[in-house]
């Protein structure tokens, strides 16, 4: 039988792990398009690569913090449901982001949808995380 804090942990290595994987098919996305461009450190002035490093370096930026929160949140004893929403909705947010950054130019509603969705996630986590530490 699992435990209430399993779930919650299993939850959170799900997301993590896909996390992760979003992370490496960006990295990816940055090594080929150097490779195509003949690159080899920063963007060489390239918009396209620098959209891709930045795509890549905002996942990063915004998964970690996500993942730990993940981690903490099943650790203090949150429902693994919570931990499937704030996981559900910051890998969403964070694919949408990506989106918006590597297939239009500029300000893109993508790019806005998909910080408005990490930042619900990042906020409920910090929110969760407070309240099963004082309570």
């Amino acid at each position: 039988m699992t435990t209430p804090l399993m779930q919650a942990v299993q939850a959170a290595a799900l997301w993590s792990g896909l996390l992760i994987l979003l992370m490496l098919v960006l990295s990816g996305i940055v090594v080929s398009g150097r490779r195509k461009h003949m690159v080899s450190f920063g963007d060489g002035g390239n918009p396209d690569l620098a959209a891709a490093t930045r795509a890549f370096g905002n996942c990063a930026e915004y998964a970690a913090p996500g993942m730990i929160a993940m981690l903490l949140l099943a650790a203090v004893g949150a429902p693994a449901w919570m931990v499937h929403a704030v996981g559900a909705t910051l890998l969403v947010g964070r694919v949408v982001h990506a989106l918006g950054l590597l297939f239009q130019t500029g300000p893109s509603l993508g790019r806005v949808i998909g910080m408005l969705l990490t930042w619900v996630a990042l906020l409920t986590a910090a929110v969760g995380l407070i309240a099963f530490a004082v309570v």
